[in-house]
Formats: C-alpha cells, sequence, structure tokens
C-alpha cells in the first residue's frame, strides 16, 4: 500500500524495499474547468544535484529536450503537450544503482510552457500529484498529492529524491516559483539559453 505523504513530509523508499533499484516518478495533472482559450501544456523536468544543490554539468538537467542523463541514471519518458487522460502525464525512469556518487539529490520540477504569452499559471491546474513505483512489479510506493495551494506560480517544485546514510528518501516540497522554468534553472545553477 502506497504511502500518501503531505507537505513537507518525508518518508525513505530503499528502508522498506531492500535492493530497490528501478523506480518510475509519474507526474499527473488537471487543467481547470475555466481556461484561457489556449492548450496547457506543463513539462515535468528533473535536476541532479550535488552537495551544493547545483547541478555539476549542464547534463544534470534532464527535461524533454535532453531525456537521458550520461550516466544512464535517469531518462524523461517524453513530452505530453496536452495533460489529457486518466494517469500519469509524464514519467521520469530513475535507475538508483546508476545515480553519480556525486549526486545527493534528485529534485522534479513542473513548468507551464510558454506561461507568461498564455497568461495561464498553476492557479488554474488542479489535481497535480507525484508518485514514484516500483518498475519492477508496478507497486506504488509513494504519492504526494499537492492540492490547490497556487495561484500565480508558473513552475513548481513538486518533490525530491535524496540520498542520506545509504538510503534514498523522498521529500514532499510543493515550493511554486514565479518566472517559470528560467527561475528553477537559476536557482539550480543551470545556465538558460
Amino acid at each position: 500500500m502506497p504511502v500518501n505523504l503531505t507537505k513537507g513530509q518525508k518518508v525513505s523508499l530503499t528502508k522498506d524495499n531492500p535492493g530497490l533499484k528501478n523506480v518510475v516518478v509519474g507526474i499527473g495533472w488537471d487543467v481547470n474547468a475555466f481556461d484561457t482559450g489556449g492548450d496547457f501544456d506543463l513539462d515535468a523536468s528533473a535536476f541532479l544535484l550535488g552537495d551544493s544543490g547545483k547541478v555539476t554539468c549542464q547534463e544534470d538537467f534532464i527535461f524533454y529536450g535532453n531525456q537521458k542523463h550520461p550516466s544512464g541514471a535517469v531518462m524523461h519518458q517524453g513530452d505530453n503537450l496536452t495533460g489529457a487522460g486518466d494517469g500519469d502525464d509524464e514519467q521520469i525512469k530513475i535507475d538508483l544503482s546508476l545515480v553519480p556518487e556525486n549526486i545527493t539529490r534528485i529534485a522534479f520540477a513542473v513548468t507551464i510552457y510558454d506561461a507568461e504569452n498564455r497568461h495561464q499559471n498553476f492557479g488554474q491546474v488542479s489535481n497535480s500529484f507525484i508518485r514514484i513505483f516500483n518498475e519492477a512489479n508496478g507497486e506504488e510506493l509513494l504519492r504526494y498529492d499537492l492540492g490547490e495551494d497556487f495561484s500565480i506560480e508558473t513552475a513548481s517544485i513538486f518533490g525530491e529524491l535524496y540520498k542520506n546514510n545509504g538510503e534514498w528518501k523522498f521529500n514532499a516540497i510543493g515550493s511554486g516559483y514565479q518566472g517559470g522554468l528560467a527561475a528553477i534553472c537559476g536557482s539550480y545553477g543551470v545556465e538558460v539559453g
């Protein structure tokens, strides 16, 4: 049975699942009934971070334009342009055994593509969630439903995996940002062109 998390809650992934190797991070959302007349395109991304809280190289930023980390540890499964349908809208696969030693955290962000020009924000998005399941058997290990705490934000850090005393743990963050992907990239040390 999966663990349902609340904002700020932390839980170990590997303590109760010894030998856990391949996990999938599923991220989903719905667009509220009222809309801006344009399509909503939300994008999931992952930032592989060192002890400094920053990427160690530009390839540590995984998104629809850079779908696979050089180590093979993190692989984005592709861009969903509409978010239509039930279940995960985007997925990121992680092989915990391949995560480089110098990477201590993997943060998962969701941003609204072209939000400023489309006059869109997370206040118009509902039912956002992040979940992690075991790729080997499909068992859902944890889930964090973000709730409706957002208004004008155009980007959000949903949560992060982090290493602590040899264990992989998950932190339910749910923090919004104004300034979209560029703001998150800046905070994690990714150069935006």
